[in-house]
């Protein structure tokens, strides 16, 4: 499994012959090429996080997930409504590559025009034996330790810009609630309000034990 860092919140997973996004808001890799993506995961309604869902998915045939009314929402905007799976907290989907469940994420969702989008959800992966933890935005919430007691992700892609989600503070204490040990932050530097010193997170997440993966934007790494 190789997992890319597209910018933003946005990852790519290359697995079994399937390429899979996660919140495909591209501005960092314009360059991006959609070619044979299979699957688009969605965490919640704000542009950065939609992002070219619905345009690379109208392009590709690739099959969009997301909170039931994020889904309708890109049934609305001309997805294929037989290739968007609409799901909700607790939720779980088999693959061919694997399984995925909805889990909470604290924040807001709505659309670009400003509806309403459904509650944001991260994503737990379990791919290839790994279990991959994608939080989607969010704040340090409790709902972390049952995520580390019941899924134990080994990879975590975690916020830390702050203002709109947590910050690298508090992306620390919840490395060790969701007992993940490979941290890849994210949301951090796109805008001026969420620019990081991210050596600073480098610094307090080795120093608890865990591994910093500092990905630059187009950076893969195989698991």
């Amino acid at each position: 499994m190789k997992l890319t860092y597209l910018g933003h919140s946005a990852f790519e997973i290359q697995t079994q012959g399937k390429k899979i996004l996660i919140d495909p808001f591209l501005v960092k890799s314009p360059n991006y090429n959609i070619s044979g993506v299979t699957d688009i995961f969605v965490t919640h309604g704000h542009s950065d996080h939609l992002g070219n869902a619905i345009e690379i998915s109208k392009k590709t045939g690739a099959a969009i997930t997301a909170i039931f009314e994020l889904a309708n929402y890109c049934v609305s905007k001309g997805a294929n409504g037989n290739n968007v799976n609409g799901i909700n907290l607790g939720g779980k989907i088999k693959y061919s590559w694997g399984e995925i469940a909805a889990v909470p994420a604290f924040h807001s969702s709505s659309t670009p025009e400003g509806y309403y989008s459904g509650c944001p959800c991260g994503y737990i992966f379990d791919i290839e034996g790994k279990i991959l933890y994608h939080s989607g935005d969010t704040c340090i919430n409790y709902e972390m330790k049952t995520i580390g007691e019941i899924y134990k992700p080994e990879i975590a892609m975690l916020p830390v810009g702050g203002v709109f989600t947590m910050d690298i503070n508090d992306a620390v204490i919840a490395s060790d609630w969701i007992h993940a040990q490979k941290i890849i932050p994210m949301h951090y530097n796109t805008f001026n309000m969420i620019n990081v010193n991210i050596e600073d997170f480098k610094n307090k997440i080795s120093a608890v034990g865990k591994t910093p993966l500092v990905l630059k934007i187009g950076e893969t790494i195989e698991f």
